[in-house]
């Protein structure tokens, strides 16, 4: 199937960082259609070769194992191409639409046409207007949207309406990279495939479910759009969000895409609605101030190039939810994640509820099943056995695990690599359609409502620790603890 995948933001960090390697693995295992064109679209005056060659260079600086040889390269560069584009000139895109039309790398017409706009937001009404205008927004043509989608509710819904008036429902995929991630796919087997959990996944047998997204980095280059973004829209408004949608939604009808968002979408509007008193009792807000990571030391957010000094904008958040429906009520979500935590770990954690009575001594565990999506990919079950001879009515821990990099170590692979071959291939399951987009900016928005009337500076905490230590009052509060607190 021939495609052109253009990229809007050829330039930017996202493309180099993310979208290049994970396409140049998808050509290396052979993933990628035969017949594609891969166009990046930037306002630099380059050439094909000089694009090339600074592709080339930025490959330097992505981790080993996706780093191609120079022959590799050389194979996977002739399907790189480059058109110069000021993305506000109606003429630069009629030039776009011209080359498209050409037979330049290719002899025959693309079956498939991606618009990858991986830009800033604000730009997104902007392109996607101009593309309906240049009539680029045919039958065959796909709009990827990368988060964040909007700054809020009033924003999400006007860039919802304007790409709405461009591209049908399923011509837009909004892409949340944490879903292609191999552990979030395999709980949807997990729980719909194996009969196994499925009858214990509620609330009589769960205690609580805890979902982290913790990193070890600071905000680095990107200070000036984390002064405006922060922690809450960065993380918890879409990737938290979304896996708490996937391990908490009922079992989909089909395993379609709308009948997938059905259900999520069901779950969003059941979480329990924020007031200002809860805001108050149910949130943590932080901002890391210097201290060491890894054994080095590392500047505060406030001593981060381009923030400003007196900034309030939160490099952390801790929250506690409830799912509101017969399945889950009563049982607590904790959601958490943070910049220049102690450790890079994005994991859920699923903790069982204690024995209804207790037979052996000790002051045993519950258990607990735990999903890890970075940097380890795998799942952890961890139970109770007897010690051993001499010892049988003493129980010690032992955990089940499954490292998914091992167990399927040749079909893996990364989550934008998983996630382009989907859009190429039309397949929507993995992306958020615009009505759980919106639900999830309406239920954070009485958070920024509160925290924009509170004069309250964010927590402090020390970079290298685990956050503000009313993070972990507020799970302390209903008798549990964090993961690495257990």
């Amino acid at each position: 199937m021939a495609f052109d995948l253009v990229l809007f933001g050829g330039t930017g960090d996202l493309t180099w960082r993310k979208l290049m390697p994970a396409l140049f693995q998808a050509w290396r295992h052979g993933k990628l259609p035969e017949g594609g064109r891969i166009v990046a679209v930037s306002r630099q005056e380059l050439s094909d070769d000089a694009y090339r060659a600074w592709i080339k260079e930025r490959f330097h600086e992505v981790e080993d194992a996706k780093r191609p040889s120079d022959d590799e390269f050389d194979r996977f560069a002739a399907l790189l191409h480059y058109v110069r584009m000021d993305l506000s000139q109606t003429g630069d895109y009629a030039r776009l639409k011209e080359w498209l039309a050409s037979s330049v790398g290719r002899a025959s017409k693309a079956d498939v046409v991606v618009m990858f706009l991986a830009t800033s937001p604000d730009l997104f009404p902007v392109v996607c207007a101009q593309l309906g205008a240049s009539g680029l927004n045919g039958p065959n043509v796909r709009v990827v949207l990368e988060k964040p989608l909007g700054h809020d509710l009033a924003s999400a819904q006007q860039i919802n309406r304007v790409v709405r008036s461009v591209f049908g429902e399923a011509q837009e995929y909004r892409i949340d990279h944490y879903l292609g991630k191999p552990a979030v796919q395999n709980l949807m087997a997990l729980r719909f495939g194996n009969v196994l959990f499925e009858p214990l996944w509620r609330r009589e047998c769960i205690a609580n479910i805890q979902i982290t997204l913790a990193e070890s980095i600071g905000v680095g280059t990107r200070g000036d759009f984390y002064s405006r973004t922060g922690a809450l829209r960065d993380m918890i408004q879409n990737h938290a969000l979304q896996l708490l949608t996937m391990v908490t939604m009922e079992p989909p009808s089909r395993m379609v895409a709308d009948a997938i968002r059905d259900e999520k979408l069901k779950v969003l509007r059941s979480l329990k609605p924020f007031s200002a008193d809860s805001v108050g009792r149910d949130v943590v807000r932080g901002q890391y101030r210097a201290g060491s990571v890894e054994g080095k030391a590392v500047p505060g957010f406030l001593e981060e190039d381009k923030v400003a000094p007196a900034s309030t904008t939160e490099t952390f958040v801790a929250l506690r939810t409830e799912v509101q429906n017969w399945r889950w009520a009563g049982v607590p979500f904790y959601l958490r994640t943070g910049k220049r935590l102690a450790e890079r770990d994005a994991q859920i954690v699923v903790n069982f509820r204690r024995t209804p009575h207790t037979l052996f001594p000790g002051s045993n565990p519950p258990n607990k099943l735990v999903i890890k999506l970075q940097p380890e990919d795998g799942l952890e079950l961890h139970l109770l056995a007897a010690k051993g001879a001499g010892q049988a009515e003493a129980l010690a821990p032992v955990s089940l695990d499954l490292d998914f990099d091992k167990a399927f170590a040749a079909n893996r692979v990364g989550a934008y690599e998983r996630l382009l071959l989907d859009v190429i291939a039309g397949r929507l399951n993995l992306f958020v359609r615009s009505d759980e987009q919106e639900e999830a900016w309406r239920w954070v928005e009485p958070i920024l409502e509160e925290w924009r009337r509170d004069d309250a500076a964010p927590r402090p905490y020390t970079a290298g620790t685990w956050g503000p230590a009313a993070a972990s009052a507020l799970v302390a509060r209903d008798g549990f603890a964090w993961a690495e607190e257990q």
